[in-house]
């Protein structure tokens, strides 16, 4: 393997970008729900943003028609499909996502997730984004 293809791999993901209806919204659901913490920062522009931040990743936040640059081609609610990682079992979860009246869309299923055999609950965010809980097996 050539020297340069050793040192020019991509090593983690540190965010993604979210372009959403509701800021306030998606900050609730996704803290009350998904138990991350919403943060608000100020990015290297000046501008205040909001962040999600769980484990060692985080998902920015952009309202929509309000998005910062650069942005996604095309940059609209309800086109992410993401998969999340948890440790909690799926049973307390189901139970938990009950409690907050949040549908369960199809679960619990077995899938295979980047590092191998995941078992997953898959439900929707307020903007009807795909989200995938899973429970991996490894």
């Amino acid at each position: 393997m050539h020297q340069s293809e050793i040192q020019c791999r991509v090593r983690a993901l540190d965010h993604l970008v979210l372009t959403v209806a509701s800021i306030p919204e998606t900050v609730r659901f996704y803290t009350q729900v998904l138990g991350m913490r919403g943060e608000q920062f100020e990015a290297t522009d000046g501008t205040r943003r909001w962040s999600l931040l769980f484990g060692q990743s985080k998902i920015n936040l952009h309202q929509k028609g309000r998005e910062f640059d650069p942005k996604a081609a095309h940059a609209h609610p309800g086109t992410a499909d993401i998969c999340l990682l948890t440790d909690a079992p799926l049973e307390a979860w189901i139970v938990h996502l009950t409690t907050h009246q949040v549908e369960i869309e199809e679960g619990p299923v077995q899938r295979t997730g980047a590092r191998g055999p995941i078992t997953s609950l898959y439900l929707r965010d307020p903007d009807k984004n795909l989200i995938e809980v899973s429970v991996p097996a490894y």
